[in-house]
């Protein structure tokens, strides 16, 4: 029987509360210890199960588990996430879940947040720590592949870790591209274009956050030097990059397992022969730790490749937890 002492109450994080409780700034130090701390072997996780759809269904729910030792500390995590790649349409986050964060040492649960707004501020800090590790310091031209729900939050992101001076926007929704570009207050310009190509040229960082399922971005359009996060292609049949820019870059990925079965573009350039698993040099938390060189020269061309991973989720919602009974913000609810 448990103790009378122990706590039920469960907190409830909504998108506000996430963006409150927890500032770019302190994701992107969050994302950048806990991807060090998986690399150490600290903590663990599984790739995620994947439920596939009925016939006719557009969606799949995914669910990635994840796990932290020590005692009263102990945590279990789960993110329950449907993606449904034709949200944007209506006006939806593709993403729709929610992450659940349980005691390690009793299983009660402790917190329920968003899953759709915890994976954007992740993502987006993720893909801050990989461009700081990696990107030239002095990069200063941004280009942005994708104009959804993770675009806005990576302008926010980024800003933080390098210096630009200017940042070209491309969508498959014009409409989308010029509101996002009005709206961003970034400390820079941010100019919608017509074409990847435009985007892209020039860019000494380039992010991809799209469903593609056919490779959008071209080696020849990049600039000597350029970082590309590839982001958006999370499912075996995404395709962002073509086989050149793979096979011309030093790739770093979030978790070698995720990334060679769900990262499509990597996985279609391993059946050709074009790569080997050996060509994913490092996972970012061992360049982060010092154990793998990242970026070895200036003209370099260097690509990190996201999946999203069960840590990522399970350290958000651990921060935010804190955070939240800290403050007394949130809802409670008590299910006993």
């Amino acid at each position: 029987m448990l103790s009378v002492n122990v706590d039920r109450s469960i907190v409830c994080l909504g998108a506000e509360e996430v963006r409150e409780l927890l500032p770019m700034a302190d994701c992107i130090e969050l994302m950048a210890t806990t991807l060090t701390e998986l690399a150490h072997g600290e903590l663990t996780q599984r790739h995620r199960v994947t439920v596939a759809p009925t016939p006719g269904s557009p969606g799949i729910l995914g669910l990635l588990p994840a796990h932290r030792p020590g005692g009263e500390e102990a945590r279990f995590g789960l993110k329950a996430v449907c993606v449904f790649p034709e949200n944007p349409s209506r006006g939806l986050d593709a993403h729709q879940g929610v992450v659940l964060l349980f005691d390690g040492e009793t299983g009660v649960l402790r917190a329920i947040a968003d899953g759709s707004s915890v994976t954007s501020r992740r993502t987006a800090a993720v893909t801050a720590v990989a461009t700081r590790a990696l990107a030239n310091p002095a990069a200063a031209e941004l280009a942005i592949i994708g104009s959804g729900a993770q675009a806005g939050e990576h302008l926010e992101a980024l800003a933080l870790v390098r210096p630009f001076r200017r940042a070209r926007l491309w969508s498959r929704t014009p409409a989308n591209a010029e509101r996002l570009a009005g709206e961003a207050d970034v400390g820079f310009p941010v100019e919608p274009v017509e074409d990847v190509r435009a985007a892209v040229e020039g860019a000494d960082v380039v992010v991809t956050l799209t469903p593609a399922t056919e490779p959008l971005l071209r080696r020849e359009w990049l600039a000597p030097g350029a970082h590309v996060n590839a982001i958006g292609a999370s499912s075996p049949r995404g395709r962002e990059l073509d086989e050149e820019t793979l096979t011309a870059a030093r790739i770093v990925v979030d978790w070698r397992p995720a990334v060679v079965d769900d990262g499509g573009e990597v996985m279609a350039a391993i059946a050709s022969g074009a790569l080997g698993e050996d060509d994913l040099v490092a996972e970012l938390g061992q360049v982060l730790a010092d154990e793998v060189v990242g970026r070895q020269g200036a003209d370099q061309l260097t690509v990190f490749k996201s999946v999203g991973v069960a840590v990522e989720d399970m350290a958000t919602v651990e921060q935010l937890e804190r955070r939240a009974r800290a403050r007394n913000l949130g809802g409670r609810v008590d299910l006993t």
